[in-house]
């Protein structure tokens, strides 16, 4: 029954979304207004459908319906209920459900945020494109990524369970959902770029109608991404959180394009510039997240993160062709509207900051992307399989990181047209002795390190010049000046800096070793004695466990595991983390005792600053919800027309920009 339910649920929204594109389009094209309002409700049977699907989906899971393929293969009845209802994601036609669930859901709010505008073509023409992507994804479902499929022949009796990497740990439950929340939420952006191409409006109003909903997409993104580092630390045992992995790259590439696009945006919104750039990065943002989900689910690749080879590749491969060449096709239609008015008055100006800026991320995609697809790109060509590792990423992004910090200080204090030098010194001296002194302090302290003292000494002139523009907005408006993209983008700024100077530290100042200890034996590894007290055989619902008992510093007893999971080959570890403010401690069990009395091989990480990655993480989840905020007062759009005289000291950037 959950089967028949769920895939008539399927094709409900399958259809209705073809209905939809139809209506609309023909409303569109005849200009019948009644059309257009019509045309909206099939949005919200596709959403019907897609909700009914996932609650049939989650009925199978939770009461192990195994008659259906899907839950006979990723889920068990020893799988706890938590493990039960992420099973949906965790394999390849369960997350193209939960795709095709968060798609409907951000059409329907589209809809209902719109509803005035029913008869806009520019609204009309957008539903239409995402109604498309909803046409595709469904279409996905009902052909080779069923997961409604029945199983052939007896019914087992009882399932395989998820992989045991995805019941290990409760962040399974929070960081796929927000990868898909990120990815999905480009589509309404790009849809109302799509549709400003098709009507010619071309301006700066389909800016407005998506400033919103791209920052909430990026933010989302952000939090899938940091979530999805805290995942792999605490859960893939190597002690490590960002290894550069394809599968870390292609959630990391839109991330990077849709960064710049939020940038760039306002000079587009402030002075009629760069139209055709936006454009392009937003296309770029929408199809790098197809290609990252052709990558994750076609098979061309091994990764912990990838699922397993399937037959849906090539189909992505090809709407993701087909979005880009239809995108590109209407840029250069519309070439002549698209001729910007305004021009860069003087490279030291805050439009030229953010065109530098616009660069450096575009280099930063450009080299994660080809040392990405570089090695399929290899094989396809018929050579032997390589691998890009992370001496490339590293030699490569380093510099281009470096940039960015000393963009992001700079940037904020530069004005529109031109900046004069007595306004860049009183702006930029006291965060420039910010950085300066940081830069002392820590080679007097003994760290060494080109690469990461310069993390350092840049971050700290970030965080100054990020600081004082917030200090100066609650001088003038008290804390509710804080409220708006301006500031919000300050304490966004103000993450970043924390997690760059905390990946710089971890990466450059980390201790390992392996030791093999007898019960009672201790070892010292960067001033911290680790005791190994013994073992002790843990059942639980879905594994047996082995944990080994270590005591860190006489600070209590930390237990770092290796796990048994049914069908599973080899035993699964989870780490233990004695967690600090300024370094953790991380443990693993790589072999445990043959005898109670015998010795295990207990691998130890000393990291700096780890903790501070996730606070960083917080705080730009902070700042993208200030900056979503309205803010306390509009500022006024300067006309692109507009001759304004360089002034030689111009008033400070204003706290609070304008909310839409």
């Amino acid at each position: 029954m959950n089967a028949a339910v769920g895939l008539g649920a399927v094709f409900l929204a399958f259809l209705s979304a073809v209905a939809g594109v139809a209506v609309l389009t023909t409303g569109l094209v005849r200009n019948r207004p009644t059309l257009l309002r019509t045309g909206r409700v099939y949005v919200w049977l596709v959403l019907g459908g897609a909700v009914v699907a996932t609650l049939a989906m989650q009925r199978a899971l939770l009461t192990h319906d195994f008659s259906m393929r899907y839950v006979a293969e990723h889920n068990a009845r020893a799988t706890p209920t938590l493990y039960s209802i992420t099973g949906m994601w965790s394999a390849l036609e369960g997350s193209i459900l939960l795709w095709g669930l968060v798609l409907a859901g951000y059409l329907a709010v589209a809809v209902r945020h719109f509803r005035h505008r029913a008869a806009d073509p520019l609204v009309g023409w957008a539903t239409v494109t995402g109604l498309l992507v909803a046409v595709f994804f469904f279409g996905l479902m009902l052909g080779p990524a069923n997961p409604f499929r029945e199983v052939a022949g007896a019914i087992p009796v009882d399932g395989r369970g998820p992989n045991p990497l995805l019941q290990n740990h409760p962040l399974v439950a929070f960081h796929p959902p927000m990868l898909y929340l990120g990815y999905v939420g480009f589509t309404i952006p790009f849809a109302f770029a799509i549709a400003a191409l098709i009507t010619g409006r071309v301006g700066e109003g389909w800016l407005v109608e998506t400033r919103r909903w791209t920052l909430f997409a990026w933010g989302f993104l952000t939090a899938g991404i940091g979530l999805g580092a805290w995942w792999s630390y605490e859960v893939l045992g190597w002690g490590g959180f960002w290894a550069w992995d394809p599968v870390e790259n292609v959630s990391f590439l839109p991330w990077l394009t849709g960064t710049a696009f939020i940038h760039s945006v306002m000079v587009q919104e402030r002075r009629a510039m760069l139209r055709v750039w936006n454009l392009s990065l937003l296309v770029a943002t929408f199809s790098l997240t197809i290609l990252g989900t052709f990558i994750t689910r076609s098979g061309v690749l091994t990764s912990v993160h990838a699922f397993s080879e399937s037959a849906i590749g090539p189909l992505l491969l090809g709407f993701f062709a087909v979005a880009v060449a239809v995108s590109i096709g209407l840029i250069g239609w519309r070439g002549d509207r698209l001729r910007s008015p305004g021009a860069i008055d003087s490279p030291v100006s805050r439009e030229g900051a953010f065109l530098a800026n616009n660069v450096a991320f575009a280099a930063f995609a450009f080299v994660v992307l080809l040392g990405t697809v570089f090695p399929l790109l290899a094989e396809a060509l018929g050579e032997d399989k390589i691998s890009v590792g992370r001496p490339y990423f590293d030699r490569m992004t380093m510099p281009i990181a470096l940039a960015l910090l000393f963009l992001m200080a700079v940037a904020p204090a530069l004005p529109w047209r031109k900046a004069s030098g007595d306004l860049l010194h009183r702006r930029l001296l006291w965060p420039a002795w910010a950085g300066t002194a940081a830069l002392v302090a820590c080679v007097a302290f003994g760290l060494r390190g080109l690469a990461t003292l310069a993390a350092f000494g840049l971050g700290a002139f970030a965080a100054a010049a990020a600081v004082r523009q917030l200090v100066l907005a609650t001088r003038r408006q008290g804390w509710r000046g804080l409220i708006g993209r301006t500031n919000g983008g300050m304490v966004v700024h103000l993450g970043v800096v924390v997690i760059a100077v905390a990946f710089a530290a971890a990466q450059s100042y980390g201790h390992r070793g392996e030791f093999r200890l007898s019960p009672g034996q201790s070892a010292v590894l960067a001033g911290h004695r680790i005791t190994y007290l013994g073992v002790e055989d843990k059942q639980y619902a879905n594994r047996n466990a082995v944990e080994a008992m270590v005591r860190v510093d006489d600070d209590g007893v930390f237990r770092p595991a290796l796990n048994r999971f049914p069908f599973a080959r080899e035993a699964i570890g989870t780490p233990s983390v004695r967690v600090g403010g300024f370094e953790d401690v991380y443990l693993t069990m790589i072999s445990a005792p043959r005898t109670a009395d015998g010795e295990a091989v207990i691998a130890v990480v000393v990291q700096p600053l780890v903790v501070w990655l996730w606070i960083g993480g917080g705080l730009m989840a902070v700042g993208t919800l200030m900056a979503a905020l309205p803010g306390r007062r509009r500022r006024p759009t300067e006309p692109a027309s507009a001759t304004v005289p360089a002034a030689d000291d111009p008033p400070e950037p204003v706290a609070v920009e304008a909310a839409v």
